[in-house]
């Protein structure tokens, strides 16, 4: 007959079962440094990448912006030119104004197809736009200008003239491209009337809808 005691193996059970927590504690601990060194790796590149960054972006640095880097080879394209008689001649256009303007050394004198500035140009508004050039570029009073304008109306020929005498004053003297384009003036505006389609009133206007 067996003697075992059926007591026993519970008790060898309950001894077996602190020895697996045990080493299932002891992989998990392992496991942990494992982990935090990788996520510690990963995170290295990204924090000296922000850094980085950040060394550009301190308030009181002398770093200077990409975008503010001027190329020394850079030459500014010039639309104008110089007859043989020393005069600066520029073709400005907007809409469907033409203005053909010379410029040369003077008193400040404005002549618009025969007439004075403010007789050809009575608005404010026009004038001030023209005179806006002379003015940027420190030359009021110092050049005389002629010029002829014709086609579109006030509003076309006084950005025509604008662009004509900005062309003209840059190539009589070079170093005012940064002033004029800074302003704009030497820019052409390429917004044109759009065109009538057919079967509409205008370019995008219908005719009244009828449904019989």
């Amino acid at each position: 007959m067996s003697t075992e005691n059926p007591e026993e193996k519970p008790v060898e059970e309950t001894a077996e079962a602190p020895a697996a927590e045990e080493t299932t504690s002891t992989e998990e601990a392992a496991a942990a440094p494992a982990a935090e060194e990788t996520a510690t790796t990963e995170d290295a590149p990204a924090e000296e990448a922000t850094e980085s960054v950040a060394e550009g972006l301190e308030i009181g640095s002398t770093a200077t912006a990409v975008a503010d880097e001027v190329d020394p080879d850079f030459e500014p394209v010039v639309r104008g030119k110089i007859d043989k008689f020393g005069v600066a001649m520029g073709t400005g256009r907007r809409k469907t104004a033409v203005a053909r303007v010379r410029v040369q050394a003077g008193k400040g004198k404005f002549t618009v197809n025969g007439k004075e500035l403010t007789e050809f140009f009575p608005v404010e508004r026009d004038q001030k736009m023209i005179l806006a050039v002379l003015e940027k570029t420190e030359k009021t009073g110092k050049v005389d200008v002629w010029t002829r304008v014709s086609g579109g109306g006030i509003t076309g020929q006084t950005g025509a003239v604008v662009l004509g005498l900005a062309r003209a004053l840059q190539v009589m003297d070079p170093s005012l491209h940064e002033v004029l384009s800074d302003n704009g003036f030497l820019t052409r505006d390429p917004r044109m009337v759009e065109r009538k389609k057919y079967g509409f009133k205008k370019a995008r206007k219908s005719f009244q809808f009828s449904k019989r």
